[in-house]
């Protein structure tokens, strides 16, 4: 058989390589389910630099993905072909202007962030859960080191992408998931978790808050978990103007990533562009 011909067995490395590397479940998951889709399009057909740029093309012309969702497939599938020693055939992501403000209608607010509080208030776990995620910035998968152990603390030990820091936990966030605690007589381990005890699935929680959008007349496509880390990022950014310090309080390594967390919303740009009064009405 061809060298050149990808197969299922060398994504079967691919995600060993990817689990050695100390890669999390999660970016394996997503790094196999693009190189998976490459497998597909491939068909059998040997690996060049032709079958990855007509690959490219086909994500464009598709119109199933935004730019960045394309930048992210051909990022995982530069991935692979490096692993598999064929870096010759990567190809170039697609060049954007970046952004200077985020969509209004993904933008999360404070206000309606409270109001599916609100809806949530005949629902503590979820109420709490909520607050959590929002007033710490942690990422759905830290949820598990939200222990017992660590609120009687009032700080957390989190370990996460070959890096560790530390979460500490607002006072009044602190009293609250004590109070729970002592409700539900948890007496240790992890707070959050299912009834088996298995740590959270970003799915579950995501099904969860979306029952919340009509009661608090938020629109849906702004509330998903990672939207709250989002809000966290912002309201800390306004009130320090420390960005250096924010990307190490949310675990990010490059600086980049937090400017995007931080972006005005479009709201703000606009009114930022309006007090510059640089038109004259007749």
């Amino acid at each position: 058989m061809d060298e050149r011909i990808l197969t299922a067995r060398h994504l079967i490395e691919f995600r060993q390589y990817l689990t050695d590397d100390e890669k999390s479940a999660a970016t394996v998951e997503k790094y196999l389910r693009d190189a998976g889709a490459f497998l597909d399009f491939a068909g059998g057909r040997p690996v060049t630099k032709e079958l990855v740029i007509e690959f490219k093309q086909m994500l464009i012309d598709g119109g199933h993905y935004a730019v960045g969702s394309i930048n992210s497939i051909l990022s995982s599938v530069r991935s692979l072909l490096c692993f598999l020693n064929r870096s010759d055939c990567t190809v170039k992501a697609i060049r954007t202007q970046r952004r200077i403000y985020c969509e209004r209608d993904k933008e999360l607010t404070k206000e309606e962030y409270l109001r599916l509080l609100n809806s949530a208030k005949n629902n503590r776990w979820l109420w709490l859960l909520l607050q959590t995620i929002c007033s710490t910035g942690i990422r759905v998968s830290e949820l598990k080191f939200f222990t017992v152990e660590a609120i009687h603390q009032g700080e957390l030990s989190v370990s996460c992408k070959n890096k560790t820091r530390i979460i500490l936990v607002p006072t009044k966030l602190r009293r609250l998931l004590t109070n729970y605690c002592r409700q539900e007589k948890i007496s240790e381990g992890a707070i959050f978790r299912t009834r088996t005890g298995r740590p959270l699935d970003r799915s579950n929680i995501w099904a969860m808050m979306k029952r919340l959008c009509g009661s608090a007349g938020v629109a849906a496509a702004k509330v998903f978990p990672h939207n709250l880390r989002k809000l966290f990022a912002r309201i800390f950014y306004r009130a320090k103007h420390d960005i250096a310090t924010l990307a190490d309080v949310l675990g990010h390594s490059n600086i980049n990533t937090t400017r995007i967390y931080i972006m005005a919303s479009c709201r703000e740009h606009q009114s930022k562009i309006d007090r510059m009064e640089l038109v004259v009405d007749v």
